[in-house]
C-alpha cells in the first residue's frame, strides 16, 4: 500500500528489526515501544516484507523456527504492509513509503547527525533509540494534536 501523499502522519510508525526481535526477546524499552502501538488502535505499525524477514531470521536463530514463525503471524496482524524497492533500507523504505514519522531503531547510524541531514533531503522523519522515543512520545498529546479531541486513554492490550 503506497500513498501518493508524501506528508508523515504522527500516528504513523516503524520499529526497525531489532526493535521488533527486542520486543520479543528481550523486553525493556524495544517492548515499551511496541506496547504503545498495541495499547493504541489509532497508532500504525509499518512495515516492509523484509523488514519482517529480517526479524523473523533473528529470531529463529536465536530461538526455534515455531518461535519465530508464531512471531511472524502475530506482527502481520498488528503491521501495515508497505513495499520495498531492492536495496532500500527496510526501515526507511516503510518509513517514507509508509508516510511514518518515527523510526525507532537501535542502529547508532540511522541516529547520526549525518544521516538526518541526508534524510531530510528525502522525507521527514525522527529516527530514535526506543529509550528516546519512549521519553519524548506522549500518546495523550499525540491524540490531541492529531484528532483535536480528548484522549480516551489506551484501547487495546498491549499483550494481546
Amino acid at each position: 500500500m503506497t500513498t501518493d501523499n508524501r506528508e508523515p502522519d504522527y500516528t504513523r510508525l516503524v520499529a526497525d528489526s531489532d526493535v521488533l526481535t527486542a520486543d520479543l526477546l528481550v523486553g525493556n524499552t524495544a517492548r515499551d515501544v511496541l506496547d504503545t502501538v498495541r495499547s493504541h488502535s489509532w497508532l500504525d505499525l509499518v512495515a516492509t516484507d523484509p523488514l519482517l524477514d529480517d526479524a523473523e531470521g533473528v529470531i529463529e536463530t536465536l530461538t526455534e523456527r515455531d518461535l519465530a514463525s508464531d512471531w511472524r503471524e502475530m506482527i502481520e496482524e498488528l503491521v501495515t504492509i508497505v513495499e520495498q524497492p531492492t536495496g532500500d533500507h527496510p526501515a526507511l523504505a516503510a518509513a517514507y513509503r509508509g508516510n511514518a514519522m518515527h523510526v525507532i531503531s537501535f542502529d547508532s547510524r540511522l541516529q547520526s547527525a549525518s544521516a538526518g541531514a541526508n534524510l531530510r533531503g528525502a522525507m521527514n522523519v525522527s529516527v530514535r533509540s526506543p529509550e528516546a522515543f519512549v521519553s519524548v512520545f506522549d500518546p495523550r498529546t499525540a491524540y490531541e494534536v492529531t484528532f483535536d479531541t480528548d484522549y480516551p486513554g489506551p484501547d487495546g492490550d498491549p499483550r494481546a
